[in-house]
């Protein structure tokens, strides 16, 4: 395993569509198991996709506390409600805004085995969930903020 370097602001790839995956094979084990390490390897991670480290494929990792997740093709099949969250993202460092987000999702996907599996979530994983495959899509949060935060360390 490896930590990968995370793409960030106007690097070009993260606004480009990912590439279905078509077999489930030891290479994208491999990048799954390079996203794990690298999104821990952060601070405040919960969740990155393949974009986010220069690959192009539909890969997904999220760990928001309810275990790891490892997807593989993964798509939004139902939503409800919404929710106005705060959030950031590991490729804009120190840029915070409140999104809109839906506050129950239900996701199908492949699993590191090429199983196909159903994610139901709600709250902060559905939020991780929707952020993660708009990243799949081309999409980063900064094109939904609704409002600027900003957070100070001390």
């Amino acid at each position: 395993m490896a930590i990968r370097k995370i793409r960030t602001f106007d690097d070009e790839i993260l606004r480009k569509k990912s590439k279905i995956v078509e077999k489930v094979d030891n290479k994208i084990k491999l990048i799954l198991d390079d996203m794990v390490e690298t999104m821990y390897n952060t601070e405040c991670g919960g969740g990155l996709s393949a974009c986010q480290v220069g690959i192009l494929k539909q890969l997904v990792v999220i760990d928001v506390g309810e275990g790891l997740l490892k997807l593989v093709n993964p798509k939004i099949i139902k939503e409800e409600g919404e929710q106005i969250v705060d959030e950031g993202c590991l490729s804009f460092p120190d840029v915070w805004g409140k999104v809109k987000r839906p506050i129950k999702i239900e996701v199908e996907a492949l699993n590191e085995n090429g199983e196909k599996i159903v994610i139901k979530g709600k709250g902060i994983l559905a939020q991780c969930l929707s952020h993660e495959i708009d990243h799949l899509n081309g999409i980063v949060f900064t094109s939904k903020i609704i409002e600027y935060i900003n957070f100070y360390k001390n």
